[in-house]
């Protein structure tokens, strides 16, 4: 039998005691009362910095006319359900999408450096049917954004689709959706998806004077190359004699930071917290190790990403990258579970400890290739593994050994104190600077439904966020009892994984199978009763309990930041724990078996009456 000291044993180099004591203090470092005020919405006074770059709007009549299907947003999201609708048969189908042109955040984001930190092979949908391989193994944004655009015009999609449109609410009328937009549109729908994504809206560090900044400053998303000059595979010759700040350090800033240190006379970077930067090894496509000549070879090699960083542990691993290679320590953010030896304390003891010894690696790469001892020192991170999401980069941390290129710590004061007209201030240091660039990401995971900026509501004269002021109620995380033919795609009552586009792509595929199975009933609506909903939760709840303390506990220890709510995390059933590999099997018996009881006729006026038998 395996005790602690045998675990310990395994490990003779790691001094447990003392990482975790570095790992509260730099923990603490970072803590800040006022969590929920660290980042605006680009909206009000900062509206400017939401605007699309990127596609002049056209003008355009109101649309009022009715469509089968309705598809609200099109990023991967919205392309993939819209995809598997159109070879269901759906000829009646609209996408209604906010940007120019459909790509989602392969749209709005064109910084320079920009690349994909999953593999192209398992992360760009439908590549297989629509042709063509990726010129890399880590794609640039703009090949992805042409891969999705090449996807669109494959299954038609451009057809009927509404661009620079933004849905402003919906409300089910007489036996259908009455859509509006902010482009005047009024039409119907018989089935709406809401697809708009969990990093579709920017957010900005919440700063004291960010507002009165008179250089040139722009969102990551949003980057301005009339300023930088350039673009996505040109120099950037605009920032010549230019003194650039980046705020933000996480997976867009370590791929900015390397670019624009390159063209700027000095490149500041504002720090909070260090990403895990680990080495990523990119290389050209060759076509013998991803099995082109074979049919399904792109589904094969996803499914095997997925079920390997879900724990699912498959006999080989295809893609061996750092995301599989390190599967186990994944596993208190990812949804999923696997059988271990090891259980209980033990179990909890030896993947400590395995963490400890992977983040000491990462921390000895910064010192082997930071020249400076200072600037070594602040970018090592000193936390686990799954505290945030890990970066993969060759480029990073040789830019600091830039002279052009400094590193600026705002750990101990929550980030930067200020920004004035010309500079950024962090404690009593003043950084002048011509240019800011603000890296802080999106409101991931908060979704146009979520957030309440899509006011969905239902047959009986409520908003689904008045359904939701409790807690969160749907079945399966797509549907919710009053609102019938409405489904959602996104992070809500379902699994996560580190690919999340697979997890997208298998959204569509329900979605689109439930539409599909209630086409040939002959069904009108497709909505489930409380009951089923109730259920649902306490599903949810049963597969959350038996971990969430120590979920919970896991979570507190990590530096504050989007994984841990910045250090407010709380344990709620809202994720399918055992993961997407158990949840797709679930829902294809469910579909199989169960599926006719959300199927309801014409003259059901869905007053919670019995459903159709099929």
């Amino acid at each position: 039998m395996t005790t602690v000291e045998d675990i310990k044993a395994m490990f003779p180099e790691i001094d447990l005691e003392a990482i975790r004591a570095k790992y509260a203090f730099e923990r603490d470092r970072r803590e800040r009362g006022d969590a929920g005020k660290l980042y605006r919405r680009a909206t009000g006074e900062l509206a400017k910095y939401g605007v699309d770059p990127h596609t002049p709007v056209a003008a355009r009549e109101a649309v009022n006319d009715h469509v089968e299907v309705l598809v609200i947003g099109g990023g991967i999201a919205g392309l993939s359900v819209a995809a598997r609708l159109r070879e269901s048969g759906i000829e009646s189908l609209r996408i209604v999408e906010e940007g120019g042109d459909f790509g989602g955040t392969w749209y709005w984001n064109r910084y320079p450096g920009l690349r994909v930190d999953i593999e192209s092979h398992v992360y760009i949908p439908r590549l297989e049917e629509i042709g063509g391989f990726p010129t890399e193994r880590y794609s640039r944004g703009y090949e992805i954004r042409e891969f999705l655009h090449k996807l669109a015009r494959h299954f038609d999609l451009y057809r009927d689709a509404l661009m620079h449109t933004r849905a402003t609410g919906i409300e089910w009328q007489d036996g259908r959706w009455v859509v509006r937009t902010d482009r005047g549109d009024a039409f119907t729908a018989t089935y709406v998806i809401a697809a708009s994504g969990g990093l579709a809206t920017p957010k900005l560090p919440n700063i004291p004077g960010i507002e009165d900044f008179q250089g040139a400053l722009f969102h990551s998303s949003r980057w301005d190359y009339s300023v930088t000059g350039g673009g996505e595979r040109e120099p950037l010759t605009g920032l010549e004699g230019k003194r650039v700040g980046v705020i933000g350090t996480g997976a867009t800033g370590v791929q900015i930071v390397p670019e624009v240190a390159k063209y700027a006379e000095r490149v500041t970077v504002f720090q909070r917290t260090p990403s895990t930067v680990s080495f990523r090894g990119n290389q050209a496509t060759d076509e013998t190790w991803i099995g082109p000549g074979e049919p399904g070879w792109q589904r094969r090699r996803m499914d095997n990403f997925l079920a390997m960083v879900s724990g699912a542990n498959p006999e080989e691993d295809l893609v061996k990258d750092g995301w599989t290679e390190n599967w186990r320590l994944l596993r208190r953010h990812n949804t999923g579970t696997y059988v271990s030896e090891l259980e209980g304390e033990l179990r909890e003891l030896y993947e400590e400890y395995l963490d400890a010894r992977v983040m000491n690696a990462v921390r000895a790469r910064v010192d082997e290739i930071v020249e400076d001892p200072k600037t070594a020192e602040l970018l090592k991170p000193w936390y686990r593994f799954a505290c945030k999401r890990p970066t993969f980069t060759d480029l990073y941390l040789p830019a600091f050994n830039q002279p052009n290129v400094e590193l600026v710590d705002t750990a101990d004061f929550g980030g930067p104190s200020q920004v004035t007209e010309k500079s950024v201030i962090v404690g009593d240091q003043e950084y002048p600077i011509d240019v800011l660039v603000v890296a802080t990401g999106f409101e991931a995971g908060m979704t146009a439904v979520l957030s309440g900026t899509l006011p969905v509501i239902g047959r009986k004269g409520r908003s689904i966020r008045e359904v939701w002021s409790k807690g969160l109620r749907t079945l399966h995380g797509y549907m919710t009892h009053e609102f019938p033919n409405f489904f959602q795609m996104g992070p809500v009552q379902s699994p996560n994984a580190v690919n999340f586009s697979h997890i997208l792509q298998l959204h569509g595929e329900h979605v689109t199978a439930m539409i599909a199975a209630a086409r040939q009933a002959g069904a009108a609506y497709i909505e489930p009763t409380r009951e089923m909903e109730d259920a649902w939760s306490a599903e949810l709840l049963e597969v959350t309990a038996p971990e969430a303390d120590v979920i919970v506990a896991f979570k507190a220890a990590c530096t504050p930041g989007f994984y841990n709510g910045e250090g407010k995390y709380r344990a709620t059933p809202s994720e399918y724990r055992p993961g997407p590999v158990v949840f797709q099997a679930m829902l294809a018996d469910w579909r199989a078996n169960r599926f006719s009881e959300v199927l309801h006729s014409a003259e059901d006026l869905l007053d919670d009456a019995t459903p159709v038998e099929v």
